[in-house]
């Protein structure tokens, strides 16, 4: 089978930390850890596992972040090279799998949990908190966090790779593969805004209005009773789909402390040798989708004194002077529950008539054209695109 292979090169990793940021074709070109091969497809010959023909499979900023060698090396003990990334996937059953018979289409949740892993649930398994699993490097796979990134389970941006009965859920009738592609990162949002612990009548900040934010936006105003929801944005459409989305009002980024300053009454201090002012008041939740330095900044910056920030894109370093001072909770959200429902929550907030229309703006590209599919995801925001995916059954 056709398969993107992501594979070890210090060099490469190394020449991405250091210029990929200013040269960011370099990522798609030459410090690329990532090919095109042909490979067996991949089977694990365990209980409860069945081969998958992938329809589509998205690119996430997580993705983006690995290929870049901006990832955190935290992160390197958690993945087994060289392996097959996507774990954003819908695609077809080519085996019964437990209750579902071949020919079902499924949307995967990608943790690889001690259920995958045939061992006995660890504390965090048995009480649902599944994306907390302590056992995500042994047992009947090799290491990985998550499917796409795992060698021996394979990953979405192929044409097959195995899952586990306890990652599938059947898409409804009705749905498009290009809908329930969403729904996993929608059930990270779900999961997002459970976490956020939003009280009736909070305001809340949302810092970034790509796929992360956007789908945040959405959870935080269909499942919390937030007041105001401020979105901050670079682009005119996603402004539009912010505000179609449950967004009180959207800001650029150069404008947020100022007007969270007009909204609180809180007052604006700006350090002389230091290049960002911070409030005395501000946001009570503040919600990092971005996962850069500025935008972990902002959001440290704009949230009252005893507030909470939640880090929903994969973290920055940043200055937590303003995490200590202020005694803001700093409360990290990854993946998806399944004790929560998170998955059944976003299968139903898939068919809202927002995402429907978002839907149809996936940019779907096959897989040998994997470089311009990386270029266009790296300059999603600026193009109007909320999500790239790759479909293996495309030729051109």
């Amino acid at each position: 089978m056709l398969a993107l292979e992501m594979y070890r090169s210090v060099a490469k990793t190394a020449l991405g930390k250091v210029a990929g940021g200013r040269m960011p074709l370099l990522l798609t070109g030459a410090a690329a850890p990532l090919r095109m091969v042909t490979l067996d497809p991949p089977k694990v010959e365990h209980d409860g596992w069945a081969r998958l023909k992938v329809s589509l499979s998205g690119i996430c900023g997580s993705d983006l972040g690995m290929l870049s060698g901006k990832t955190s090396l935290y992160f390197q003990p958690l993945v087994s090279l060289p392996f097959v990334p996507g774990h954003e996937i819908v695609g077809e059953l080519l085996d019964p799998c437990g209750d579902l018979d071949a020919g079902t289409r499924v949307v995967v949740d990608p943790v690889l949990t001690c259920a995958a892993r045939g061992l006995e649930a660890c504390e965090a398994c048995a009480r649902g908190e599944t994306n907390r699993c302590s056992r995500i490097t042994v047992g009947d796979i090799s290491a990985g966090l998550q499917t796409g990134f795992c060698h021996d389970t394979g990953g979405g941006w192929s044409q097959q790779l195995s899952v586990h009965r306890s990652q599938l859920h059947a898409v409804p009738d009705g749905y498009s593969d290009e809908q329930a592609l969403l729904v996993e990162p929608v059930a990270c949002a779900v999961h997002t805004a459970r976490r956020a612990a939003v009280e009736p009548g909070d305001r809340v900040l949302v810092s970034g209005a790509g796929a992360v934010g956007l789908l945040a936006t959405l959870a935080l105003r269909e499942l919390t009773d937030a007041g105001e929801i401020v979105v901050v944005a670079k682009h005119a459409h996603q402004r539009e789909l912010a505000l179609e989305f449950g967004a009180t009002e959207v800001v650029a980024p150069s404008e947020t402390l100022r007007r969270i300053r007009r909204a609180t009454s809180a007052f604006m201090l700006e350090p002389e040798m230091m290049a960002s002012p911070y409030l005395l008041g501000g946001v009570d939740v503040a919600l990092d989708a971005v996962g850069s330095k500025e935008s972990l900044q902002t959001c440290l910056h704009a949230t009252r004194a005893g507030g909470r920030v939640v880090l929903s894109g994969m973290p920055a370093t940043a200055d937590l002077s303003a995490a200590w001072f202020r005694e803001l909770e700093v409360v990290g959200t990854y993946a998806s529950s399944r004790g929560s429902g998170d998955f059944a929550t976003a299968l139903d907030l898939v068919g809202h008539d927002g995402m429907c229309r978002l839907a149809k703006t996936v940019a779907p590209y096959p897989l040998h054209r994997w470089r311009e599919a990386l270029d266009h995801a790296q300059s999603a925001g600026r193009l109007g695109t909320v999500k790239v995916a790759f479909d293996p059954r495309r030729t051109n």
